[in-house]
């Protein structure tokens, strides 16, 4: 009899992780490698939300917290989607959980039953298929393209949708595209979920905040809201305020789900950290100047990452609307050789040599659903992505 559960024969280890780890270790070997697989800002978190954790330690805030979360962070989180998104949540509709992985893991566990399917569009989070397999459910992929701007259509929605739909997964602004959904385009796949009472909504709405241009930021449930009786809409103080080490996110929903998920969480890890939630309540709360100062730095990475790579032979890469990934196409570059012979037979070949040439580390896109292409995380120094940038332009030039 195997000691190990059969469940891990579903499931694959994180490809973003393992990118940032092999980088890791070739820099601690000594190479010169540009680490560009990590998705986490490289801005610190700011003095306010500090202070307020600091304080809270101070106040003795250290004892166990409920397990859907305090409710001075359930309030500000209420607070926060009639502010920004113009959704009427109740405290009580509200749950907060130890980062926005928690919350999507809980969703799945407390609602999926084995075949129960689960519309990803792809590409998409490395983790999404997985937790839908630990949780006994079957993910369904809807494709995406290029030339749709790596956005699912109403089309490819309806196709999707069987009698064992139980969730739509949307992830707008996306990892790993950066795509984001106007609400014209919500509107349409809202118009086909209305037609298949079924099936629920879960919106990553994670990086929300990142978005650029005169972009307009929409979650469904605020453009349809005759779904909001079966959405639950995510989110999460990780990306927006570089509080990613802090571990929380946090999401709101009908209160049977919430309830469900509470019960799920209160035998799995119990309440989040008393001091993260404190922190959270002042970022939710407190001044959000530093949000537009941000977003501006990362826009300007964007453009010029974008131009750089579509600058690289073979190469090509959209602009896109939000989160801090840009997804390129490798196509050009299939058949051909590195300087040692190596053939680029796919994207994971063609990310592997490119490390191993010019210590570049990204990720490769099959691993996201949706090859041949790369990610690039743009959370670093405009001087490392120009580098890393002019790297990648001398890799695909040397391959015949």
């Amino acid at each position: 009899m195997a000691f190990l559960a059969d469940t891990l024969s579903r499931v694959k280890p994180s490809a973003t992780i393992a990118v940032t780890q092999k980088a890791r270790e070739l820099k601690n070997a000594g190479r010169d490698v540009i680490g560009l697989g990590a998705g986490e800002p490289d801005f610190d978190t700011p003095d306010n939300i500090k202070e307020a954790a600091i304080e809270a330690i101070r106040r003795g805030e250290t004892k166990y917290p409920p397990v859907s979360g305090i409710v001075p962070l359930r309030e500000a989180i209420a607070k926060k989607f009639k502010r920004e998104n113009n959704l009427d949540y109740r405290p009580e509709q509200t749950i907060v959980g130890t980062g926005g992985k928690q919350i999507l893991f809980n969703a799945f566990m407390a609602t999926l039953n084995p075949g129960d399917e689960v519309v990803i569009p792809r590409p998409y989070w490395v983790s999404y298929p997985e937790m839908v397999a630990i949780c006994g459910g079957t993910s369904v992929f809807a494709d995406t393209s290029i030339d749709s701007g790596f956005k699912l259509t109403a089309a490819a929605l309806e196709k999707a949708i069987t009698p064992r739909t139980k969730w739509l997964l949307m992830n707008s602004p996306s990892n790993p595209s950066g795509a984001a959904y106007t609400g014209a385009e919500l509107k349409a796949l809202a118009d086909v979920l209305l037609k298949h009472p079924h099936v629920w909504v879960l919106t990553d709405d994670m990086y929300e905040h990142l978005i650029y241009g005169d972009f307009v930021f929409k979650t469904i449930a605020e453009v349809e809201p005759r779904l909001y009786e079966r959405t639950l809409t995510m989110n999460g103080v990780s990306k927006a305020y570089a509080m990613t080490g802090w571990r929380i996110g946090y999401a709101a929903g009908p209160v049977p789900l919430i309830k469900a998920m509470d019960m799920i969480q209160g035998q799995q890890t119990s309440g989040a950290c008393t001091i993260a939630q404190w922190a959270s309540v002042e970022a939710l709360n407190g001044p959000q100047d530093f949000v537009a100062r941000n977003k501006a730095i990362f826009q300007a990475r964007r453009d010029l990452v974008v131009s750089m790579l579509n600058q690289a032979r073979g190469i090509s890469c959209p602009s896109p609307e939000g989160a801090f990934y840009v997804y390129p196409s490798c196509a050009q570059l299939l058949g051909k050789k590195t300087k040692a012979g190596k053939v680029i037979d796919n994207d994971e070949t063609l990310c592997s040599e490119l490390l191993d040439a010019e210590g570049v580390a990204v990720v490769f896109g099959s691993a996201f659903g949706l090859g041949p292409n790369f990610r690039i995380s743009y959370a670093t120094s405009e001087a490392l992505l120009e580098e890393a940038c002019t790297r990648i332009q001398r890799f695909t030039a040397s391959l015949t």
